[in-house]
């Protein structure tokens, strides 16, 4: 679990990173403003996209994990309910 979340901020760090490396080459660049505008619009729908992307592999991620410990608690008490079976027995 703790190399999904490094994983995590590493994107999510490099996402920010490429977003603000984005919009400051859009507004150094020599642009009309019209222009300028509709080059964030689309850079932060791209962003948005990616972010919606990637919130979306988190929580399928998640949802693996905890159906993997799910049922490995049920492995667990089926082991031990059979421990305590034969011992009762």
């Amino acid at each position: 679990m703790e190399n999904s979340n490094n994983t995590a901020k590493l994107v999510g760090a490099l996402l920010v990173g490429a977003a603000i490396g984005g919009v400051l080459g859009i507004l150094f660049a020599p642009e009309k403003g019209s222009e300028t505008r509709k080059k964030l619009l689309s850079k932060g729908e791209d962003l948005s996209d990616a972010l919606k992307e990637k919130f979306n592999d988190l929580m399928d991620q998640a949802k693996k994990e905890a159906e993997t410990a799910k049922d490995k608690a049920n492995e667990f008490k089926n082991d031990a309910k059979a421990k305590a079976e034969k011992f009762t027995n």
